[in-house]
């Protein structure tokens, strides 16, 4: 990284325009912008996650600590590559870790017959906040792909699988805080009388 911030209010930015790292400028609201925001939300609910799960008395932290910490760099990395278009910073072993981690965490919960609701404990609803901004963040991308075809398919992987592994985390968390996953009701209108 070559350049560092020493001023943190630059006034470039007034007129509705941000720089990219390839020092071209946009709107705000380009495509690309929406992305790399997406990406930026993302990163600060696993901070939040974290940051829950350092307060927790019942979870194994280093563990989580670990695998987030890990999360927030590749996000960094994605960030990097929405903001310099052409970049590449991601590898495939992050989608192969991933994909590991699902498998592990997956073998001790039980098969699921019926959907969750986003619910539960503190710590499992952040993961389950995670998921759904992670949702997000790769429909932006996809949103960016669609109109400028210079988003590496490791970007799109990653996030796809990020949002299997924040679900299959939601329900470890909320299994090792001694819960179990809130389950839909189908017809809960017929309990009201």
């Amino acid at each position: 990284m070559g350049h560092r911030l020493s001023k943190i209010y630059t006034r470039t930015g007034d007129a509705g325009t941000t720089g990219l790292g390839d020092g071209s400028r946009v709107a705000k609201d380009d495509l690309r912008i929406i992305a790399l925001g997406d990406v930026d939300e993302l990163n600060a609910i696993v901070g939040v996650l974290r940051a829950e799960i350092q307060h927790s008395t019942l979870l194994e932290k280093a563990d989580w600590d670990n695998t987030l910490s890990l999360i927030q760099h590749w996000l960094f990395d994605l960030g990097g590559e929405v903001c310099i278009p052409n970049y590449t910073l991601l590898q495939a072993k992050s989608i192969d870790f991933l994909e590991h981690d699902i498998d592990v965490m997956n073998e001790s919960l039980p098969m699921l017959k019926d959907f969750i609701l986003p619910s539960g404990t503190l710590t499992c609803s952040y993961a389950h906040q995670a998921r759904a901004v992670c949702r997000r963040a790769e429909r932006s991308l996809i949103s960016l792909q669609q109109a400028e075809q210079n988003i590496q398919p490791i970007a799109l992987q990653l996030l796809n699988r990020l949002s299997d592994w924040f679900f299959v985390a939601s329900r470890t968390l909320q299994r090792q805080a001694g819960g179990t996953e809130v389950l839909w009701q189908k017809n809960i209108n017929d309990t009201l009388g």
